[in-house]
């Protein structure tokens, strides 16, 4: 496996499990227990009832594409020329939460938002697994 130079997860108690989780290419979000909302895996709390009791739910990793970003410029420590322009994008995943991601195999000039994506998983070394997207298949 090549050097991964790009910046790495630091993994904490909150999201341990879904890196775990990952590295086995099995995508995890949270739901509340209580009151049944999705959360992204980096709140502690439910982001509508504020409950502490989150359960770790597996998910496809369909959504669509919330808002995006097109960089540019390199601005970030370990991506090169080589990588621009590179596509940052908020999913809105089907069950409802939204999560920030990257955006691959598509051209800056069809991204739009709406536009139908699928999670894949990339191996980047030997402890992680990534979480990216693409455009969906038709």
């Amino acid at each position: 496996m090549a050097e991964y130079t790009k910046p790495l997860p630091v993994p904490t108690h909150e999201d341990k499990e879904f890196w775990f989780a990952a590295k086995r290419h099995e995508f995890l979000i949270k739901k509340c227990h209580d009151c049944g909302a999705w959360v992204w895996f980096t709140d502690p709390m439910c982001t509508e009832c504020q409950s502490m009791q989150m359960d770790w739910v597996p998910s496809e990793g369909k959504g669509t594409v919330f808002t995006y970003n097109i960089v540019y410029r390199n601005f970030t420590r370990g991506f090169t020329d080589e990588d621009l322009p590179y596509i940052n994008v908020i999913v809105e995943l089907d069950e409802g939460a939204r999560m920030f991601a990257n955006l691959v195999d598509c051209k800056p000039e069809d991204v739009n938002i709406g536009m139908p994506v699928e999670l894949f998983f990339e191996d980047v070394t030997e402890e992680f697994t990534l979480p990216r997207f693409r455009p969906a298949k038709a």
